[in-house]
């Protein structure tokens, strides 16, 4: 099959490594414009999916945005069968949605209509469901909310981080990828599921300023927050005075003998910083000082001695 593929992070990778492993002629490849990073920010640095296009030959387009018409009238004249969509970060009009023959489909991390939108890796965690998966979507005009075609699910564990989860699942994303267009190479049909309304949530983007842990919630909720924002923008809190980035921790019943009040440093030992909640307590296991690498409670708690309770 003419393969278009649109995508722009790590995550879409693997859908892109899939289509052409299997044989597929990836005409084209659609990503975000390169942007600002590297040293001080000065360099442009190519998205991970236009590196790894221009590793496979494939040729690599970075339009700003696709609503002139001209952009549409070169998308349209590559001659697509099909377009391939994973994390693109352009909304596709209709004409772009119209132009390959069998329409577009999207590769979305998420059990649709459960978190639609641009988060929904670490909105589920932060939500702590029991599950999570990627469906394979034919595209319509709405955001996320076409007929599904297939579905992986995956079950979302204890120790799972935004990180562990966003790699399962780009894994298992090329999988549904490859299963999908085999069969329609085949001339399989495949059964278009239509999304219900009953239980559509949105996942809205990620934003720096829900890092910093409010230890007026209860301590189940940070840690959820802990986990989901590994790696990033990754959890932020204040302890005695000095903000820190919070990589690993876990959460514990209330003390039974008092009611601290939450944010107090309960205990600050080799086993971890335990903070009071809101309910519970937050056990800080690993975290970062600024220009700091990432270190365990223990050595924190020693570079730090007035901390230290126990």
């Amino acid at each position: 099959m003419r393969i278009i593929f649109m995508g722009t992070p790590e995550f879409a990778v693997p859908a892109l490594i899939a289509l052409a492993d299997a044989g597929h002629e990836v005409i084209a490849a659609y990503t975000q414009p390169p942007r600002p990073g590297g040293r001080r920010g000065k360099e442009l640095t190519p998205s991970p999916v236009h590196r790894e296009a221009e590793a496979r030959g494939i040729p690599v387009r970075h339009p700003a945005s696709l609503k002139g018409t001209e952009e549409q009238a070169g998308f349209a004249a590559l001659g697509a069968d099909i377009a391939v969509v994973a994390a693109y970060g352009l909304i596709l009009p209709q004409a772009v949605l119209d132009a390959p023959r069998h329409g577009c489909l999207n590769l979305h991390g998420s059990l649709l209509p459960r978190w639609r939108g641009a988060a929904p890796i670490q909105r589920a965690i932060l939500a702590g469901d029991a599950e999570t998966g990627v469906c394979l979507m034919q595209m319509d005009a709405g955001l996320d909310t076409g007929p599904v075609l297939l579905e992986r699910r995956t079950a979302i564990t204890s120790d799972d981080t935004g990180g562990s989860l966003h790699d399962r699942l780009a894994a298992l994303g090329a999988e549904v990828l490859q299963e999908g267009l085999a069969r329609a190479s085949r001339g399989e049909s495949l059964p278009a599921t239509p999304q219900s309304e009953t239980g559509a949530t949105y996942a809205r983007k990620l934003d720096k300023a829900e890092a910093k842990l409010d230890f007026t919630q209860p301590a189940a909720k940070l840690e959820r927050k802990v986990r989901a924002f590994d790696s990033w923008p990754v959890a932020e809190a204040e302890l005695a005075g000095e903000r820190v980035r919070v990589w690993r921790a876990v959460a514990l019943p209330s003390p039974e003998s008092r009611v601290p009040s939450p944010g107090q440093i309960l205990t600050a030992s080799k086993a971890g910083i335990d903070i009071a909640c809101g309910s519970g307590a937050l056990r800080i296991l690993k975290l970062q000082r600024a220009g700091g690498r990432a270190i365990d409670a223990a050595d924190y708690v020693n570079a730090r001695a007035g901390l230290r309770t126990a």
